[in-house]
């Protein structure tokens, strides 16, 4: 056991990919926190909340497959560079934007900006997970995936946390943290070894190449029900848009009670990540993936219900909690079930759908919100995640019978 963990802490590139995604994590948050606070407190709609969402899938959606063929047929590393130094510009530019404008500020150039914020996104999920079993050995790579999670929520920890704090004292100057993070986290990306992908078979992108992705998710029904399971839970239980109504509106706890809302599911998945982490293995995984998703709608429905700020916490860690147990098991399944001259396209399709599914789902809550209300349109999101992870024990019986992760890698 001793061999296994040293052999993870020291991992060089382990760590300097751990550095990478942490900082970008971090800097991430900041920006989704902020530019929520500051559309809302612009313009009161919930509508214009759920737009953020769905103007940054929209990119995801349409780039998705020539994403995936990039991240297999070229050096993953440079992607991952070229991506983060466009985030640092549109940091950047919110800094100068929101700053320096005269009068009301318009909200059409945020929007704008998050077109280009959601196209650098749509390159670097692929890459960034489809990188990271090149940096670590087989044996050691389940672990792998729970230590870097676990890093990772500490970004998406301190990211509200101190963007809240920050927007009560220096406003729209937080967005230059967010700049200096993305700064931190591109030297990362030159600092990893400069790795070939060693796939020759790509000499040009065609349809079958594009459609390739999709074809081999499709035939795997271990790696469709997995992936299909996470489009339910965050396209009816994504939340995390809607946190600014609730923060101003329901719980009345202004913007540093917002960065504690928008922390608390980081703590709930920080505590599932050190439970993760000490597991050599896990048992019928996906009957806990299915499990999970069970627990995140009903910590949503409780969120939706609750006028107190210390029940909404406690199901906002509950929430985390459940989350971080199915994306961890959801990465390790595609990932080991997935050849490496595959992963990178469908890991293209793997993050889509987890990164543009949260966003749809905010849209999805920000429109069902202007509708029916915001209250009605979280809890009815809950029953609906609920009752379709129940349908997923019958769709897909494969799932529910591996035995154990590591027969996965077999």
């Amino acid at each position: 056991m001793r061999k296994l963990t040293d052999s993870i802490l020291y991992n060089r590139n382990l760590l300097k990919f751990i550095c990478l995604t942490w900082f970008s994590h971090f800097a991430l948050k900041i920006i989704s926190l902020t530019v929520g606070w500051q559309i809302y407190t612009e313009t009161g709609s919930p509508l214009a909340l759920g737009l953020i969402g769905l103007i940054q899938f929209a990119p995801q959606f349409f780039l998705i497959l020539p994403a995936g063929v990039l991240a297999d047929k070229y050096n993953r590393r440079h992607i991952l560079i070229v991506c983060n130094l466009v985030q640092i510009f549109v940091a950047g530019f919110l800094l100068y934007y929101s700053i320096y404008s005269i009068g009301k500020v318009s909200i059409i150039p945020i929007y704008l900006i998050l077109i280009v914020h959601g196209i650098a996104m749509s390159f670097e999920g692929p890459s960034t997970f489809a990188i990271l079993p090149n940096l670590v050995k087989p044996e050691i790579f389940p672990r792998a995936v729970h230590y870097v999670n676990f890093f990772e929520e500490f970004g998406s920890l301190f990211g509200p946390i101190i963007a809240g704090i920050l927007i009560a004292y220096i406003d729209k100057w937080v967005y230059l943290v967010a700049l200096l993070s993305f700064v931190i986290s591109t030297l990362s990306a030159i600092s990893l070894p400069n790795i070939e992908n060693g796939i020759k078979e790509i000499k040009r992108i065609t349809v079958k190449v594009l459609l390739s992705g999709f074809v081999y998710v499709w035939k795997s029904k271990i790696v469709l029900g997995t992936m299909a399971i996470d489009i339910v839970a965050m396209l009816f239980s994504s939340i995390m848009g809607m946190l600014p109504i609730f923060a101003i509106d329901i719980l009345n706890i202004g913007p540093e009670g917002l960065g504690i809302l928008r922390a608390t599911p980081s703590i709930g998945a920080l505590f599932a990540a050190i439970v993760l982490s000490q597991l050599t293995s896990i048992k019928y995984p996906g009957r806990v993936l299915i499990y999970s998703i069970i627990v995140f709608g009903c910590a949503t429905i409780t969120f939706s219900l609750s006028t107190s700020l210390w029940i909404s916490l406690f199901a906002l860690f509950i929430y985390g909690a459940a989350d971080m147990v199915s994306m961890n098991i959801r990465q390790i399944i595609v990932q080991l079930v997935t050849p490496n001259n595959m992963r990178g396209r469908v890991m293209s399709v793997h993050s889509v759908i987890t990164t543009g599914s949260n966003e749809l789902g905010d849209f999805r809550a920000g429109l069902s919100a202007t509708l029916i209300g915001t209250i009605p349109a979280i809890m009815v999101g809950g029953i609906l995640t609920v009752s379709l992870s129940v349908i997923w024990w019958y769709l897909f019986p494969g799932l529910k019978e591996v035995k154990d992760i590591k027969d996965l890698n077999k």
